[in-house]
């Protein structure tokens, strides 16, 4: 199956206090503490001349990206993004979810030239993952994100808590392929069909620029201007196919179906915001939690 992702982070400015800080970069980080970072407003973040591939995973079948809530503390076990098709485990079945299901699974950070690994960290249980309205899944790793930034010089991605917007300008990096894809959101699919998986709201990208293919699933979609992951990308119609395996089709609200040729998209993450306590838990049946609970 050639659903995609690619993962993102490259060089950042922000504007705290009067002052100018790069976000992170090869030579170090600047002498912050994680609570400082914390309180930065994501809308003071913006991209420098340069995107990288600092905070982007490789995995064995896809790719990734280190991400954090906007509410994470330095102390928490750091997260990683993918697909729910991306899993060990394969393919999760319609309706299927899985939650704090115990894994054990080597994730290698890239360094920001992508071309070695800072090192390889590691998934201690999956958190959440579903290939039912949405295909993603969430690693829980042994690591936190002060041992990451301490060991590596890497800061997380921040999971945006807003629905996307059409016409902004994105960036989706390939830990598998070591590959940026630059365009932009062209809009939203009420539901994409890929042979027996549906999945709501769908990021259709713009083209040319994200021509994304097999093994950039996973990767993070970034918002250039917020630099927060907007999406996860997953799939593409390779041949022209209508609602097959590698050949998703649109279906709008009065059930037509119509089928792209090349087109490339991703699927939302900011559902999980409305499924998390106080203290950042899955709470499935949270009042208002609209990721699927499974059977």
């Amino acid at each position: 199956m050639s659903f995609r992702l690619t993962f993102l982070l490259g060089l950042l400015s922000v504007l705290h206090a009067g002052s100018a800080y790069a976000l992170p970069h090869p030579g170090g980080v600047p002498n912050l503490s994680q609570a400082e970072w914390s309180r930065i407003p994501a809308t003071e973040i913006r991209a420098s001349a340069a995107v990288d591939f600092t905070a982007i995973i490789a995995l064995s079948n896809c790719s990734g990206g280190l991400v954090r809530f906007e509410g994470s503390l330095s102390t928490d076990p750091a997260m990683v993004l993918t697909n729910g098709h991306c899993l060990d485990e394969g393919f999760l079945s319609p309706g299927t979810v899985m939650v704090n299901r115990p894994v054990f699974r080597s994730l290698r950070l890239l360094r920001s030239d992508g071309k070695a690994s800072l090192g390889s960290l590691r998934a201690a249980r999956v958190i959440y993952a579903t290939m039912t309205k949405t295909d993603m899944a969430l690693y829980g790793l042994q690591e936190t994100y002060d041992d990451i930034e301490k060991n590596y010089g890497v800061r997380a991605l921040t999971l945006s808590s807003r629905h996307p917007v059409a016409g902004r300008q994105i960036t989706i990096p390939s830990g598998y392929w070591k590959k940026i894809y630059q365009c932009s959101i062209d809009r939203f699919v009420h539901e994409l069909r890929e042979d027996k998986w549906t999945w709501s709201d769908s990021i259709l990208y713009k083209q040319p620029g994200c021509a994304t293919i097999g093994g950039t699933s996973g990767s993070p979609i970034i918002d250039t201007e917020t630099y927060e992951v907007i999406g996860v990308n997953n799939t593409g119609n390779d041949t022209g196919g209508r609602c097959t395996m590698n050949n998703p089709c649109e279906v709008d609200e009065d059930g037509n179906v119509t089928v792209t040729r090349k087109a490339s998209y991703g699927q939302e993450v900011y559902w999980i915001y409305g499924c998390l306590n106080s203290r950042n838990e899955l709470q499935l049946d949270k009042p208002g939690c609209q990721l699927p609970s499974g059977r």
